[in-house]
């Protein structure tokens, strides 16, 4: 029987509030200026504010509405295998700081929660990795030895809240799952007021690192005596993050089961990963991983999904689909600290590997440090630390980014005429010396926009699981119109006339 999809969106954003934050109506001054509303940017302002700064927040969209309201919503010291990367990549007491500060930031969310009354269905839970055949044991015993090396009281076991038998898994107690929309919009609340603001709309396009440092955003300009950049991807190319971190999406279905669904956090070792959990009746299940701008994507993604759910439950209905973007560091540990070496007061928080709910949590608390007491962020997250046994996976990265670059351009185009486009597809249409992004709604109307990315100059390809256009070289999107959908880029790409061409239009 074929699905019913009743929602094209996390199930998490259904919870959005009708009343929103407005957009700036003059210029306004903050003793720190923080930029993205999401768990990083609004945790790290209510942290600033309950310290006597008065901060403002700039959100491009709506609170919650990025990284933060498409995901699990884990949140866990215990990562799927990070510990043990990142102790092979960065060593034994780096992975102990990540572990602790992790723990620390699960602690703060359930603070948080607790302290200002928010109404988030937050329950601890425990978290697995889970081996789902034998050959990924090694993998999970491996993780267990370097979860308790850092000291993460981690237990081994074979028995896992999942239909399916596994081979094993390591668990840690007493994380937590919430609803991170109504988790970030009543932080959003507890900021806004007494002298601090919150915007949403409000996209940052420029900045100007003087005394103070002021922002040009999309509704005028606001200044900052600091200002933090918390918007998932740095948007400024001044510290060259896009080069040191590798965007990926990965996708996730929510599904009606009969029975009991699994209620603890687990998600598999293996490759290709299976994540789960739960909420209320509904089972999530997410995965299919791939690079951003990734060729050939399609709706085949939500479609292994779903079978893979009906495979391990009894589903009633898929209720929602859903995608979410991460940012990948290449020696696999956030960069949170100033903006550049040169930076004294901008600051950044950025590449939680798909852990950004604990991460960006203790990034915010590592900033608020820095802000307010004046002491230095550990040099284990400096964004301009130079890890030696990662450069192997930098180098990888950005060959790519060059094939990617040279690649494209050399590549024919898909189409010779608009009218060659079918209704819900997308192709690459040549006109004159321009490549020319057209797609064909089901109503039969045509969008078209330069397929040149707006950052650096990379060519987008089309996401026909998410009918957007995302750049191969270092993970920005556009919906179908041209608008920015993820950063780094700021300026959306500019629409043109679809090239009809000699065959006629429909």
């Amino acid at each position: 029987m074929t699905p019913t999809i009743t929602a094209s969106q996390s199930l998490w954003l259904e919870a959005l509030p009708d009343n929103r934050y407005p957009t700036p109506d003059a210029e306004r001054g903050f003793d720190v200026l923080v930029l993205g509303g999401g768990v990083t940017g609004l945790t790290t302002a209510l942290l600033l504010k309950r310290s006597g700064a008065r901060v403002g927040v700039v959100e491009a969209d709506r609170i919650g509405t990025g990284a933060t309201g498409n995901n699990t919503a884990k949140v866990t010291a215990l990562q799927s295998t990070m510990l043990s990367q990142i102790q092979r990549t960065r060593g034994a007491d780096v992975a102990a700081t990540y572990a602790e500060r992790s723990l620390a930031g699960v602690e703060m969310v359930a603070k948080l929660a607790a302290e200002h009354g928010l109404d988030c269905d937050l329950r601890r839970r425990a978290a697995y990795t889970v081996a789902a055949e034998e050959s990924e044991l090694r993998t999970v015993e491996q993780e267990a030895v370097a979860a308790r090396r850092a000291g993460l009281p981690v237990e081994l076991t074979d028995e896992v809240d999942l239909p399916f038998p596994v081979a094993g898994a390591v668990t840690l107690a007493d994380q937590v799952e919430f609803h991170p929309v109504k988790y970030a919009h009543g932080l959003a609340a507890a900021i806004d007021g007494d002298g601090c603001r919150v915007f949403e709309g409000t996209r940052a396009l420029s900045v100007d690192e003087g005394r103070p440092i002021r922002v040009r955003t999309t509704h005028g300009q606001l200044t900052g005596e600091q200002v933090v950049v918390a918007t998932h991807f740095p948007v400024w190319d001044r510290g060259l993050y896009f080069a040191r971190m590798e965007a990926t999406r990965a996708y996730c279905v929510a599904a009606r089961v009969r029975g009991e669904p699994s209620r603890g956090m687990s998600i598999t070792a293996g490759s290709p990963s299976w994540s789960f959990r739960s909420v209320g009746d509904l089972l999530i299940v997410c995965g299919q991983d791939h690079p951003v701008g990734a060729r050939g994507v399609d709706q085949q993604r939500y479609t292994a999904l779903e079978d893979y759910a009906r495979q391990h439950w009894d589903v009633e209905e898929i209720t929602h689909r859903w995608s979410a973007q991460d940012a990948l560091p290449y020696d696999h540990t956030p960069m949170i600290g100033t903006y550049t070496p040169l930076s004294s007061r901008m600051f950044v928080a950025a590449g939680f590997s798909k852990w950004g709910l604990s991460g960006g949590t203790m990034a915010a608390m590592a900033l608020t440090e820095r802000i307010t007491r004046s002491s230095a962020v550990t040099g284990v997250f400096s964004p301009h630390r130079v890890s030696l046994r990662g450069l192997p996976t930098l180098a990888r990265m950005n060959t790519k980014v060059a094939a990617d670059l040279v690649g494209d351009r050399l590549a024919p185009a898909q189409a010779t005429s608009a009218a060659e486009v079918p209704p819900g597809e997308a192709r690459v249409v040549r006109s004159g010396r321009d490549r020319i992004g057209v797609y064909r709604d089901e109503a039969d109307g045509l969008h078209a926009v330069s397929v040149r990315c707006t950052h650096l100059g990379c060519l987008v390809r089309f996401n026909g699981a998410e009918r957007s256009w995302d750049c191969p070289c270092h993970g920005s999107r556009f919906d179908v119109d041209g608008a920015v959908l993820e950063g780094p880029a700021v300026d959306p790409l500019p629409r043109r006339e679809p090239p009809i061409g000699t065959a006629g239009a429909s």
